[in-house]
């Protein structure tokens, strides 16, 4: 499906208008079952021809197609008729992710996004959708992170797959320059704290991030270990959500009297962050609003040890890119210089910095 980052005026294609709302669902964090929803009907109308789309508009007979149901044929009836879906409305003046004035500030100077994920794992979109996204979201790069091998649940890139990837993205670079799509993988750390992948392909990335996705409740000492050792890895430039918290599988923060859906984890954070400082390895602060990871008293400390940070939406979908306005608001509060932001540096630089040598 094509994306479609920008606001719609009437007359809407009804095609378009179905892209516009998978991309702002995406954004809001919807069930994938209501994304995919959406899919299908687009899917249906782009094979019928025209005529017959304004024929079976007028006579309400849409939700006589397979993959039609009574919203979509709503949408599909008010666009034939030269009118924004309401649906698309609402939507429009409901998702939004706005930043305050210092975050945008933050926001203007950030150069690319440096944690994503598309179709090869576990993300909703092909890597040109998402790649073109970022462009159209003032970005210059775009580092594609999907995940390493013994994730299966996420569909992790074996060998060969990710061979395959990196073709793709090469091939793609050249149609999108100067935009550039870095490689990159988002590495499991297992729980010895090595990556979940051979250091020759290590070596074939642009930006490794490492994050913990299993065995979340070690204790505090293992963890500790655990992180220390893949931090110092010299492939290892950002280490992920570090806590691995979900305040909620909606977006919405719980309320203060309600327990997270999943715990942080414990581990000493002043010595998994001294390791970052001594290291480079930048700290994310990962933008999904479920996750708001680090949490606020973890960043400070990570700040006042002297580590860099890495403001990334772990986007999964084209519209979850923009939710690096709720990073920017967050390290705006903390008054974190943008020079100290890696994402805010030229590709060269953040090359350089991510793959010594």
């Amino acid at each position: 499906m094509a994306v479609q980052p920008r606001p719609l005026e009437p007359p809407v294609d009804p095609v378009a208008a179905f892209e516009r709302i998978c991309y702002l669902l995406d954004r809001s964090l919807a069930p994938t079952t209501k994304v995919k929803a959406f899919t299908r009907a687009a899917a249906v109308v782009a094979e019928l021809p025209a005529d017959e789309l304004a024929r079976r508009a007028r006579a309400r007979s849409l939700e006589d197609l397979p993959g039609i149901g009574k919203s979509s044929a709503k949408v599909i009836v008010e666009a034939v008729e030269g009118r924004l879906p309401a649906y698309l409305a609402d939507l429009e003046a409901a998702v939004v992710a706005p930043a305050t004035d210092a975050g945008a500030v933050l926001r203007r100077a950030l150069r690319g996004d440096c944690h994503c994920h598309s179709t090869w794992s576990d993300g909703g979109a092909s890597i040109a959708d998402m790649a073109t996204t970022a462009l159209a979201l003032g970005h210059e790069y775009l580092v594609l992170t999907d995940h390493s091998p013994r994730l299966t649940i996420a569909h992790g890139l074996n060998r060969e797959r990710l061979l395959a990837q990196l073709d793709e993205i090469a091939a793609l670079n050249a149609e999108l320059a100067p935009f550039r799509i870095l490689t990159g993988m988002e590495v499991d750390i297992l729980d010895d704290g090595t990556l979940d992948l051979d250091d020759d392909l290590l070596d074939r990335l642009d930006v490794v991030v490492a994050s913990v996705h299993r065995k979340l409740a070690m204790d505090r000492v293992t963890m500790t270990t655990r992180m220390v050792r893949a931090v110092t890895h010299p492939k290892v430039a950002i280490l992920g959500h570090c806590t691995g918290r979900k305040l909620s599988s909606d977006g919405v923060q719980p309320a203060s009297d309600r327990e997270p859906v999943r715990a942080p984890s414990t581990f000493d954070a002043e010595l998994v962050f001294t390791a970052c400082a001594q290291t480079g390895t930048a700290v994310e602060i990962n933008c999904r609003p479920e996750r708001q990871d680090p949490p606020d008293d973890l960043l400070d400390l990570a700040l006042r040890i002297g580590c860099r940070v890495a403001i990334d939406t772990d986007a999964h979908a084209p519209g979850q890119l923009e939710w690096q306005a709720y990073g920017c608001d967050k390290a705006a509060v903390h008054g974190i210089d943008p020079a100290r932001i890696v994402n805010t540096w030229p590709a060269d630089d953040l090359l350089a910095w991510a793959s010594p040598g």
